[in-house]
């Protein structure tokens, strides 16, 4: 096991890189992304790359935090990646929270090959089209995950799948399933629908979800297009899908936000996929 390397100074360059990283253009270079907070780390120091590595490459925490956590200091210097001392002026500069929780993490970016997704035969996937708003993305990302999702996909439409807001609201999932980016709707679409899977795109002018439930059509392997969060799918990309459907609202709400929204859908068709006794391969009509 490693050691920490001595209190870092806030003019030091590896500083001045990890503040790089709050901006797209250099994380897109660098294929790098900043983890904040204990749950974050532990999941990028616990997360391995195709080359076996640790996500995790450099780790700056205050030594009352590295006190606090001090198994995912011992794991993260385990795994190889540089852990250094940081004072409260330094966690400052490199966080990008405003009262940070004393770990920051630098990471290597970790999504897919949208064609390893397709080989892996996916059962449930969440397509994420046109979505710009970050925090709505991580969240959606944590919902697809916690309903037992086999992949996320981000369109080139839609969010930096490494924002610092997309990140956080992931609370983690992030590290947990895999993440396509940067693939245009219209070959999402024919793709999952190559590998056998049904294509449905949630939207307020659709078909309602009771009665797709009632109906039996949603045992199968499917994946929910979600979109922009004021306007929902451009027609062009509802006319792609094999079936449009809606979260009735049984209440007075007006409507739901995209999250909620998409967790329902989620969970509708994880439940539907396990009354069906495992998930057959659905014909598109």
């Amino acid at each position: 096991m490693g050691t920490p390397a001595e209190l870092i100074s806030p003019r030091s360059p590896r500083v001045a890189a990890a503040r790089r990283l709050a901006r797209r253009n250099f994380r897109t270079k660098e294929r790098r992304f900043i983890a904040e907070g204990p749950q974050a780390v532990r999941e990028a120091v616990e997360h391995r790359g195709a080359t076996g590595e640790s996500t995790l490459i450099e780790l700056f925490a205050t030594v009352e935090a590295a006190e606090r956590y001090s198994g995912i200091i011992e794991a993260a210097l385990d795994a190889g990646a540089r852990v250094h001392y940081a004072c409260d002026e330094v966690l400052a500069e490199v966080s990008q929270t405003v009262t940070p929780q004393g770990l920051v993490g630098v990471c290597h970016f970790l999504d897919s090959p949208f064609e390893e997704i397709l080989a892996a035969r996916p059962k449930l996937v969440a397509v994420l089209a046109h979505v710009r708003d970050p925090g709505n993305a991580g969240t959606v990302l944590r919902c697809a995950d916690a309903a037992g999702a086999d992949a996320v996909v981000l369109t080139d439409a839609s969010v930096d799948l490494y924002n610092p807001k997309s990140v956080r609201a992931s609370v983690g999932s992030l590290f947990h399933l895999p993440v396509a980016v940067g693939v245009p709707v219209e070959q999402a679409v024919e793709g999952l629908r190559a590998a056998g899977v049904r294509i449905l795109a949630a939207d307020g002018a659709g078909e309602d979800l009771d009665a797709e439930l009632d109906a039996g059509t949603m045992g199968g392997p499917t994946a929910w297009v979600f979109g922009n969060e004021a306007w929902g799918l451009p027609e062009e990309t509802r006319a792609l899908t094999d079936a449009v459907v809606r979260v009735p609202i049984h209440g007075k709400a007006e409507s739901l936000n995209l999250a909620t929204a998409a967790a329902v859908c989620l969970y509708a068709s994880a439940r539907a996929q396990r009354a069906s006794g495992g998930c057959r391969s659905v014909t598109p009509s």
